[in-house]
Formats: structure tokens, C-alpha cells, sequence
């Protein structure tokens, strides 16, 4: 650990209002400022069949699946060359813009693979009965409510259903992850049978009954 990277974490949680500055704190951010800096150093190759484009900071992805763009933090340099972009830190700023500098590496990378390749979330429906259809972009769950649920798919989401599974697919990573999220809320896992909407890989920790807790006793 440096003393100068220290010295300055203590000082922006004391501005902060946190004169408390942990061991545990410091460890903490430099841990986040490490893993960051890691992150932003790697390339990112330009696959065959994405075009990218550079207006000084200002990034458009172009492929198959869309088109983003983004605008990379001022005290960051992006360069494309030989279907390669490096992100480098253009100077100024400290250490505190190591994050910026891994988060947008992330976030042009999940563009680059977004438009060629696209993400997928899977959601798993645990239940009696529980089952989900999706026509025209709308979706409707049966999970054991009264009346059926109607979730309208948004642009740029394509929802596939088959048995107990939801597959969800697009080119934007972070609506993917959205949309999964806003169903698998419609009828979180409950904690004693894990009857639910659950992610396809999510392990659900059940709770012993009434009945296996009294047993125990």
C-alpha cells in the first residue's frame, strides 16, 4: 500500500464527513482502486462485423444486433487501432479516476459484445402451476396471483419461454439485467419452499418450518 493513496482516501472521507477512516475502509478503496486500474489497462479487440467509430472521447458500436454509443470520462484517452481500443488515463484527476477508468473499459466492452453477440438471462418459474406465455412483445406470468400478470417487453428485448424457463436476450447488457430483474421481483423466491421466480442458476437458502424447527428443539 502507498502512503500517498492512503493519505488521500483519508482526506476524501474526512471531507466527506467520515473522520472515522478505517483500516478496514482504506483496505477497501484500494482494493476497488486496484481491481479497477487492472480492468482498465486490458484491450478490447473489435470483432469482424462491428464498426467503431471515434469522435474525440465520444464512442459509436455498430454490429448486427444495434448501434450505442458513449461518451468516455474527460480524463480518460481512448484510442482505436488495428481494430484494438485502449483506455489510458490522460493525466489529472488522481487516483480517484481509476474507477471511472475500469467502469468505462466495462462499459465499451459490454457494447463491443452487445452488438455482435448479445446477453442472455435466464429466469426458472418454481411453482404449481406457475407458467408464462409471451406474444407481441407482452408477457404474461401466471404465478399464483388471482388474476394473470401483464409485463409489456421494452424495445430492444427479445423474451423466448419455454416449459419453466424465461429466456431473456438483447444487445444492452444492463437492460437485460433490468428486465430480468423487474419480473423475478413480480414473485420472489419464498424462503421456506422456494416457490418463485428465481435466476436460472440462483441458489435459494431455504428456512427450516415450524414444524422441523419445533422438531429440532
Amino acid at each position: 500500500m502507498k502512503s500517498g493513496k492512503i493519505h488521500e482516501y483519508q482526506q476524501m472521507l474526512i471531507t466527506n464527513g467520515n473522520e472515522y477512516s478505517s483500516p478496514f475502509v482504506i483496505n477497501s478503496l484500494l482494493f476497488v482502486d486496484y481491481i479497477m486500474s487492472k480492468i482498465g489497462r486490458k484491450i478490447i479487440i473489435v470483432p469482424t462485423g462491428v464498426e467503431v467509430k471515434l469522435d474525440g472521447n465520444l464512442i459509436f458500436v455498430k454490429g448486427k444486433l444495434g448501434s450505442f454509443s458513449f461518451l468516455v470520462h474527460p480524463l480518460l484517452k481512448i484510442e482505436l487501432v488495428d481494430n484494438r481500443i485502449t483506455i489510458s488515463r490522460s493525466g489529472g484527476g488522481g487516483n480517484s479516476v481509476k474507477a471511472f477508468w475500469g467502469l468505462n473499459r466495462a462499459k465499451i466492452a459490454n457494447m463491443v459484445i452487445g452488438v455482435n453477440e448479445g446477453f442472455t438471462k435466464k429466469l426458472k418459474l418454481v411453482g404449481v402451476g406457475f407458467r408464462a406465455v409471451c406474444e407481441n412483445q407482452k408477457l404474461v406470468l401466471n404465478l399464483g396471483f388471482t388474476n394473470p400478470i401483464e409485463y409489456s417487453v421494452p424495445d430492444g428485448i427479445e423474451i423466448v419461454v419455454t416449459k419453466n424457463i424465461i429466456s431473456i436476450f438483447g444487445a444492452d447488457k444492463e437492460l437485460v439485467g433490468q428486465v430480468a430483474a423487474v419480473i423475478r421481483k413480480m414473485r420472489k423466491p419464498e424462503p421456506y419452499k422456494g416457490t418463485g421466480v428465481r435466476y436460472e442458476d440462483e441458489v435459494i437458502k431455504l428456512k427450516p418450518g415450524k414444524k422441523a424447527a419445533t422438531a429440532a428443539k
